[in-house]
């Protein structure tokens, strides 16, 4: 006789905690397999990240599904696609399906030159459908399973200081002539508001493809001075100081003046002098 059957017909409360333990597991959800997402998922482009995971596929009208998991990494012209050998025998429109991609936000099954298969539609709720290559209809559905995580919708605030980060296009054609860079400048960290004086001479300096930059008299702008402009630098519009210490800031022309570029920290203009 099985000694363990004993225990728990000895035990009553043992007995209990095993049938409660077996009970809940049965019962639960966290019991059953969790299929995990696959490799690279969360670091998918935006566009996939809603597909990327396992689905449920069947054909309309004919009691046949299987389980289908879209990948993240390329595999022949699109993403690639994972399923039981038996899924063959279950959909054999499956037999030809080597990747998947998305198209106008609608997932599509491809074959090995990049064909589409099955194309399903963009509406979502939460399974989508779909027509074969076969003229069939079939199911996709995500319920159960995980799904990436997709990036929320950025903000007006983020989106101003994405592009406030990024360098602003300049036409050469159009920026000031070389000729015209040299001279003295008011230094302003406000418009309108003068800070100090900064010369921009055509004295070449110790940076190659550089001329010497100098405040002229003292500067009471602790970063400026910190900052301690030693050399300058103008080609294709942008305007470069050169830090003592190697760093620089640019700037582009705009509105008369000169202001840092790209936008972010603290603000620098300069305008010249008469």
């Amino acid at each position: 006789m099985d000694k363990s059957l004993i225990t728990i017909r000895t035990c009553p409360m043992r007995r209990g905690a095993v049938v409660t333990v077996l009970a809940l597991l049965a019962a639960s959800p966290a019991g059953a397999q969790t299929v995990p997402l696959p490799r690279g998922a969360e670091q998918a482009p935006e566009a996939l990240k809603p597909f990327i995971g396992a689905w449920d596929i069947e054909k309309l009208g004919a009691s046949r599904e299987c389980t289908v998991t879209f990948g993240a990494e390329a595999s022949g012209q699109g993403r690639q696609l994972r399923f039981p050998a038996t899924c063959r025998r279950a959909l054999p429109i499956l037999s030809g399906v080597v990747a998947w991609d998305v198209a106008d936000g609608a997932p599509r099954l491809l074959d090995g030159h990049g064909k589409a298969v099955v194309v399903f539609s963009e509406k979502a709720d939460p399974g989508r459908r779909g027509k074969g290559s076969d003229g069939a209809q079939y199911g996709l559905d995500p319920t159960g399973y995980v799904r990436a995580q997709q990036r929320p919708a950025p903000s007006r605030a983020e989106l101003a200081a994405t592009a406030a980060a990024r360098p602003t296009a300049v036409d050469p054609a159009s920026a000031p002539a070389p000729g015209t860079v040299p001279g003295r400048y008011t230094v302003m960290r406000q418009a309108g508001r003068d800070i100090c004086k900064l010369v921009l001479s055509t004295n070449p300096s110790a940076n190659a493809g550089a001329s010497v930059a100098s405040f002229d008299g003292l500067c009471p702008d602790t970063g400026l001075t910190i900052f301690s402009p030693v050399a300058w630098r103008y080609e294709a519009g942008r305007l470069e100081l050169i830090a003592r210490k190697g760093h620089k800031v640019e700037l582009v022309f705009e509105g008369g003046q000169w202001r840092k570029d790209p936008a972010v920290g603290a603000p620098l203009m300069l305008k010249k002098l008469p």
